[in-house]
């Protein structure tokens, strides 16, 4: 039998709020969101000369990941390339077998975080390129080269950009 007369320590309450990120210096910011803003002009003026779509709202998201958070798992080439050609998969597998709906486009955007688990290729954009392939049926032949184009652009501008700036956390933390 235990003497200890002590009271029982009460577990710590979760924190309801975080801390936010610390502010970028001015330079920092200005840096990435040229670097963002200079990549999607350059996705726009591709679609242009060939008069096809390139830029696209899950490549807008997936820029803004990689030029903002580079280090993360998320931002990494291997996560942006193969996750996006895995949307493509997942929303031209559902569109083939359930056709073009609102619903079929929530069992793509699903199917697609599943694939990207699976290959341990985590990009949330991802899942919105499998939307877009569903509610828009763009050709394959068409779009999947061009979208893996645009991956490989995102990709390599952050790597120049991060190296273009003294001081920038160098793109990427891994390749494969």
């Amino acid at each position: 039998m235990s003497t200890d007369t002590a009271a029982p320590e009460t577990p710590a309450k979760p924190r309801i709020t975080g801390r936010a990120p610390a502010r970028p210096a001015p330079a920092a910011a200005l840096h990435s969101v040229s670097a963002v803003t200079v990549v999607l002009l350059g996705l726009v003026a591709i679609g242009a000369v060939i008069h096809e779509p390139v830029l696209i709202p899950p490549l807008a998201a997936s820029a803004a990941l990689v030029h903002s958070a580079p280090t993360l798992p998320l931002s990494q080439p291997r996560s942006v390339v193969l996750s996006h050609l895995l949307a493509a998969a997942a929303g031209y597998a559902t569109l083939a077998v359930a056709g073009t709906s609102a619903w079929a486009a929530a069992v793509a955007a699903g199917l697609t975080l599943a694939l990207t688990t699976l290959a341990r290729t985590p990009h949330s954009p991802a899942c919105a390129t499998a939307v877009v392939i569903v509610l828009q049926s763009p050709t394959p032949t068409r779009f999947v080269p061009l979208l893996f184009g645009a991956t490989l652009l995102l990709v390599t501008m952050e790597y120049a950009f991060s190296r273009i700036r003294r001081g920038a956390t160098k793109y990427p933390t891994y390749w494969w």
